[in-house]
């Protein structure tokens, strides 16, 4: 039965890191539910988050490699703006810059405090009226090479809210990128992209702790085994979920969520 648990986990870690419906109120939603004795869910979370990585990198590797090397150019010729790679290369960094400052002081609070059933339920009720409030009220006319570094702190800020479970990383610097006028699938794009450094520095952040558990040779497999699956799952979504806001809104995302926060709250509240 761990097998299963170890698959669904890295099934739903896949599906909800990029879907904009919370991969972290998922796992503690999960966690409370599940009769899953794995000796430390962060550690297992870490190689779960690991997975959406993985598939982030493979994913977009291109552009990394091409981003890459438009900041170290723009660098050695002093020039920011002289091509749309070299702008977004740095308004990734920029826009980095405040999930990184704000995660280093503030996770280990919220890690201890914030995993609460009754705040995801309340945070997935909360953002889906978010997702509805932007759809009607912005603008969708630019494309990422048209934004600018202004925008990227402001959606780098609109990252930090990710910080409380049930919110979504990509949901909210989706609404962060629709705030600042960018397309729908532009939005998601940054997003993605700002997920890479983020999720990177968490993950060598706490694999001091995950390679320092006293685990299993069963539970190493237990967790590799969900790595696998979140890889997989991971890329399918990026690529379909790119293609989808092109053509769709957020609406649905947003109703998935009311449904979820309204039966999570009931649920905890009765029992």
């Amino acid at each position: 039965m761990d097998y299963i648990y170890s698959i669904i986990y890295g099934l739903v870690q896949g599906l909800t890191e990029f879907i904009p419906v919370s991969s972290s109120g998922h796992l503690v939603i999960m966690h409370q539910i599940f009769d899953f004795d794995f000796v430390s869910s962060l550690s297992f979370d870490v190689m779960l988050h690991a997975g959406t990585l993985v598939a982030l990198l493979i994913y977009f590797y291109k552009d990394i490699i091409k981003y890459i090397g438009a900041f170290f150019n723009s660098l050695l010729k002093w020039q920011v703006k002289e091509k749309p790679n070299q702008l977004i290369a740095w308004m990734i960094l920029i826009g980095t810059l405040p999930a990184l400052v704000f995660g280093f002081f503030l996770e280990e609070i919220v890690e201890n405090s914030l995993r609460s059933p009754l705040l995801v339920g309340l945070m997935l009720i909360l953002v889906g009226y978010l997702f509805i409030l932007f759809e009607k009220r912005t603008k969708k006319i630019k494309l990422l090479s048209e934004s600018s570094f202004k925008s990227a702190l402001i959606i780098g800020f609109f990252q930090v809210l990710a910080l409380i479970p049930g919110t979504s990383r990509s949901g909210i610097a989706i609404l962060g990128g629709l705030s600042q006028k960018l397309k729908r699938d532009q939005a998601a794009r940054f997003a993605f992209l700002l997920a890479i450094p983020v999720t990177l520095g968490a993950v060598v952040k706490r694999s001091g702790r995950l390679l320092s558990s006293d685990l299993l040779t069963h539970e190493w497999v237990l967790m590799i085994l969900a790595f696998l699956v979140a890889v997989i799952a991971g890329y399918l979504v990026i690529r379909f979920l790119l293609k989808f806001l092109k053509t769709h809104s957020l609406k649905v995302f947003a109703y998935y969520r009311f449904v979820l926060g309204i039966i999570i709250l009931i649920y905890f509240l009765i029992n």
